[in-house]
């Protein structure tokens, strides 16, 4: 067979054993010769790097860079030539012929690697190679051709799914024989195989991902681990994974690359997260508001950051953030996702990470952990057709118990009356207090109309909402009658007119309860939310985006 010029394909990884097993799978294949590091002697000459085995690798290999760039493109009696390549071999002086061809990039998490590379070598950030791939991925992403990436774990987890999504991504076809190798010493091996392929050569085949470490990890790398773990986080976008789910659609698709204000800064979607220190995910130890924006105004801060500091208070939170830096923190988040209308901001204020897990708030010393979610959201409930509900066997918290009038992140209570909610098929249930009255839904508060009076429960087992106070106060306006009382099941049933109120859903007629029809009027539900309406086109704090 005559050579001919080759189509190259390059794997540039960093210290881990799995790109060798990657170089024995493309060995198998009947149209592929292999390279292992042809730019090592290069690198070594060029950086001064000691290694044990230094000056036999340099009388043994090309040190000459562009020579081996040139040899690595010149002909081959094969169709491919797949070349194994450490990142940090394309060192500055290379040409940028390097950049011909095709090109992979392996990575694996720095928490699995530092371990046994520290073992042969003290691991560097030099070493481990991280910003040398970002790097190459950034440059072959300005010339258009942005590699596929794999990582080490994927290939390890579903290594056939993942050869086959790498194949189509090369424009090459798979073969089942790179799924499987002889163990031993393979004639493509670099002369430094002694000093880190012993693991491989007792292979036959990509090695699954191991049930736990083989040993603790180093303290003493826990600051290089840190400084790691960004670049691969980075990188692990890309990753190829052909079995991975498609992410759920979101009810606005538009949430999907939102910013979100964590701790003391903004970040995006995918990187909001807290701790598992923290008080929020230990217990639930938090309280939280909701609000709504209006045509460039918060509607009813104040009132809100009223009860946000004042269920802190009632959980004996230390080290607030003070009610400006709480502003500064909403309307960041607000402006740089640019939402002035039609939105609905969730903010957290957990009691703070703790120093070691426990329910104690002594563990807690760093102080609260702000959180402000906002997104795009219309009303969630059908305010013009109406909402069916069902009555709860899950009943209200009683002020013996936990107080509504906290504000708690504590919402077991509620999930499980929605839960019931749910499985009934309908929008959301009636929970009652102890002693069977009806205290509010699983989300709203709840108002009835009778024989032309307003009737709402009263605020003895149920959150006291401010839309609740709101509207109680524009009733009052329409100069309807308005009662405050313990209200029955049954009154509800027989009621001529049902809405809830809340910030997240406004005010939303009932249509049904437990089956029974509500009467067909919304003669005052439709005056009081024109009302409310009226009220937040006019009412808000503004928002300073100028």
């Amino acid at each position: 067979m005559n050579a001919k010029p080759v189509e190259v394909i390059q794997l540039w990884t960093g210290p881990r054993s799995l790109s060798t097993s990657l170089m024995y799978s493309f060995a198998q294949r009947d149209d592929t010769e292999v390279l292992d590091e042809p730019l090592y002697a290069h690198y070594l000459r060029v950086s001064g790097a000691e290694r044990p085995y230094r000056d036999e690798l340099l009388t043994q290999m090309e040190p000459d860079g562009s020579k081996v760039v040139e040899a690595i493109f010149g002909p081959c009696k094969m169709k491919y030539r797949f070349c194994k390549q450490m990142a940090k071999f394309r060192t500055p002086c290379l040409t940028d012929d390097i950049l011909k061809g095709k090109h992979v990039i392996l990575i694996r998490d720095p928490l699995a690697i530092l371990p046994s590379f520290d073992d042969v070598v003290p691991a560097t950030l030099k070493d481990l190679q991280w910003s040398s791939l970002l790097s190459m991925y950034s440059d072959l992403e300005s010339i258009g051709k942005s590699p596929p990436v794999i990582d080490a774990s994927d290939l390890q987890k579903d290594p056939e799914g993942v050869l086959r999504a790498l194949c189509a991504a090369l424009g090459m076809d798979f073969q089942h024989a790179m799924l499987k190798w002889n163990a031993g010493p393979k004639p493509e091996d670099g002369m430094w195989a002694k000093w880190w392929y012993s693991s491989v050569h007792r292979s036959t085949e990509f090695s699954p991902l191991p049930l736990h470490p083989r040993k603790p990890f180093p303290k003493a790398l826990y600051t290089l681990l840190e400084e790691c773990r960004p670049i691969y986080k980075m990188l692990k976008r890309h990753a190829l994974q052909p079995q991975a789910p498609e992410a759920p659609p979101l009810p606005v698709p538009s949430n999907k690359n939102i910013f979100a204000w964590v701790g003391d800064e903004i970040v995006p979607r995918d990187d909001a997260k807290v701790s598992v220190f923290d008080s929020i995910v230990q217990g639930g130890d938090g309280v939280w508001e909701g609000l709504r924006i209006y045509k460039g105004k918060v509607f009813k801060l104040g009132e809100h950051l009223d009860r946000l500091f004042d269920s802190a208070k009632a959980m004996a939170f230390t080290n607030l953030p003070s009610r400006d830096f709480v502003k500064r923190a909403l309307f960041s988040t607000l402006i740089i996702n640019g939402m002035f209308d039609n939105a609905h901001v969730r903010l957290t204020l957990t009691r703070g990470m703790k120093v070691t897990s426990g329910m104690s708030p002594a563990f807690n010393l760093y102080g609260c952990t702000l959180l402000v979610v906002a997104e795009w959201k219309p009303p969630v409930y059908d305010n013009n057709g109406g909402i069916r509900l069902i009555t709860a066997s899950t009943r209200r918290n009683s002020p013996n118990c936990l107080d509504s009038k906290i504000h708690h992140n504590n919402l077991i209570n509620n999930i499980l009356a929605k839960v019931e909610g749910n499985t009934a098929g309908v929008d959301d249930a009636i929970m009652l207090d102890c002693d069977g009255f009806v205290s509010e839904t699983n989300a709203t508060n709840i108002f009835m109309v009778k024989k032309g009076r307003v009737l709402t429960p009263s605020a003895d087992y149920c959150l006291p909402g401010i839309t609740r106070e709101t509207v109680i106060e524009l009733v009052k306006q329409e100069n309807i009658a308005m009662i405050e009382r313990r209200i029955s099941l049954t009154e509800f049933h027989t009621a001529d007119e049902v809405w809830t109120t809340g910030t997240m859903g406004e005010l939303t007629p009932v249509i049904e309860i437990d089956g029974r029809r509500i009467g067909s009027s919304r003669r005052i539900t439709s005056r009081i939310q024109a009302a409310y309406k009226a009220l937040t086109d006019k009412e808000g704090e503004p928002i300073p985006c100028k």
